[in-house]
């Protein structure tokens, strides 16, 4: 099949096949993405789609396609909303995945620039917040409008929406008479698990992440909902102006401080490449506890005029670029192991972690097998992860790929604290008063206690009832609890209107 052959390795029918593919696969993606706010596709599957899409389209160039991605942003703006057209275009930005892209970025705006490769060019670097791109303007200090990016020609107007923001300025002192703020909308990681714990008391579906309920809440029709989902604003760029902001990106981004527009406390000025890709490391280990999602890096060229001189493409400027961290990887914080009873007796340790978004799902707990797992070593003996063991308290990376439960890939040594200690299996087992014990030659650790525990029940009812409902207590919030952990589950969870202590369970197939 064409969609499995390297782009070197394709003939220009086989090309023409794969475009077409390619087009309706991103156009969906996008839809999905930007007007249904439910993307099906994660962020590395669409990015490796688009690049493929752009790869073929340079080695092919007669065959571009009329509607091709390489020349869209966004998605058409969805119904139901007024359009507004933007005054200046919302561009998108051009992606690096490596050190070596970032390198290359660099080297080819100095080439651009006549700029010698060793001379310094003062570059910004700021997060990149995964939420709603959002365009507010002002005319004479007041708030005239605010509309989503839409297509990047045309948005939708959401101004009736962005007055419930609590930090979107109604009104400006001593601003240029027209100014456009652009920025994105975002949700707190405390706001997005208290609006899901209520949408599960209303028996309704929970968002799978941040970024899908602030865009969700932005683009609600009645504006009551939205003002009911705190809502935050920061803003990093602006659109037409009646007079300059300043003469940097620094500069500028300053003046929208003053005039009271939160931006974010992490943008930083660099001088070299090597101060953009350490500030990037810096954010990505920190990720897990900024209170928000990101998912990468934003650098652009620092003086203004340069940025004139770079101009734009189609739909990327030339003097910007997002450097993307890792779809399916992220750093967190080992919080706690707990033991999870399976339904044969299995005594499984969980990892319980400082939530983070990974894969687009936020992520709170991890597999962590069995006790050699921990300690570093394969059912062999064999080492893993280099032969770090995994203790309380450390700094873990953690994966997702598709539907696979979290694992742990790696830990990071030089933030583990001096007086950690290495978990010790039969310790928690006596702590959490579960008996149980390792046979000689086994990986894993069984119940052995005499006495029926409630873990084994539930594990016996989510065998026996995949795909139906039950009614279980909420009086052991713990057990309760490591039931709806359990490898997804759960598909509904509902409390009783008639008991606070009955929770009714509709369990996945």
């Amino acid at each position: 099949m064409p969609h499995n052959l390297p782009v070197l390795d394709l003939t220009e029918e086989q090309a023409k096949r794969e475009l077409t593919r390619l087009a309706m696969v991103l156009s969906k993606a996008n839809i999905n993405y930007h007007s249904e706010d439910s993307p099906e596709l994660d962020d590395a599957t669409f990015d490796s789609l688009k690049k493929r899409n752009y790869e073929i389209e340079t080695r092919f160039p007669g065959l571009k396609r009329p509607d091709s991605t390489s020349d869209q942003v966004g998605a058409q703006p969805k119904d139901g909303f007024a359009k507004i057209r933007h005054s200046q275009r919302m561009l998108s930005l051009g992606n690096a995945f490596n050190h070596g892209d970032v390198e290359d970025f660099i080297a080819r705006l100095k080439k651009f620039l006549n700029i010698a490769p060793n001379q310094k060019m003062l570059m910004t670097a700021e997060p990149k917040i995964d939420g709603l791109s959002l365009a507010i303007r002002y005319e004479y200090g007041k708030l005239v409008h605010a509309v989503t990016r839409g297509d990047g020609e045309h948005g939708e107007d959401v101004t009736a929406n962005a007055l419930t923001i609590a930090n979107i300025p109604q009104t400006l002192i001593d601003a240029p008479d027209v100014l456009e703020v652009r920025g994105e909308v975002y949700m707190s990681h405390e706001s997005f698990s208290d609006l899901n714990v209520g949408r599960a008391r209303a028996n309704q579906k929970s968002f799978s992440n941040p970024r899908n309920a602030a865009a969700g809440s932005l683009r609600q029709l009645d504006p009551r909902i939205t003002q009911a989902r705190p809502l935050l604003f920061f803003a990093y760029a602006w659109g037409e102006l009646s007079a300059a902001l300043g003469t940097t990106q620094t500069e500028a981004v300053q003046c929208l401080a003053s005039l009271g527009f939160t931006i974010n406390p992490l943008f930083a000025q660099c001088d070299t490449t090597e101060e953009l890709l350490a500030h990037y490391h810096k954010i990505e280990l920190g990720r897990s506890v900024l209170g928000y999602d990101i998912d990468g890096m934003v650098y652009k060229v620092d003086d203004l005029s340069l940025q004139s001189r770079l101009g734009f493409r189609s739909t990327t400027p030339r003097w910007a670029i997002a450097h993307k961290f890792p779809a399916e990887l992220a750093w967190t914080e080992l919080l706690d192991v707990d033991i999870q009873v399976g339904r044969t007796g299995a005594l499984s340790p969980v990892a319980r972690l400082a939530p983070v978004t990974v894969g687009g799902v936020v992520v709170s707990n991890a597999t962590l097998h069995n006790e050699d797992y921990i300690a570093g070593r394969d059912g062999k003996g064999s080492q893993i992860r280099g032969g770090k063991d995994i203790r309380i308290g450390d700094w873990v990376q953690v994966y997702r790929a598709g539907d696979v439960i979290p694992k742990i890939a790696d830990v990071d040594l030089s933030r583990r604290a001096s007086n950690s200690k290495p978990f010790d299996f039969a310790s928690k087992l006596k702590l959490e008063g579960i008996e149980g014990s390792r046979a000689v030659g086994d990986a894993v650790w069984r119940y052995s206690g005499s006495e029926p525990l409630s873990d084994l029940a539930i594990e016996a009812l989510r065998h026996l009832y995949q795909g139906r409902r039950l009614i279980l207590k909420a009086s052991e919030p713990s057990r309760l609890n490591s039931f709806i952990i359990g490898a997804g589950f759960v598909r509904q969870l509902k409390f009783l209107p008639s008991s606070s202590d009955l929770v009714l369970i509709t369990c996945s197939s």
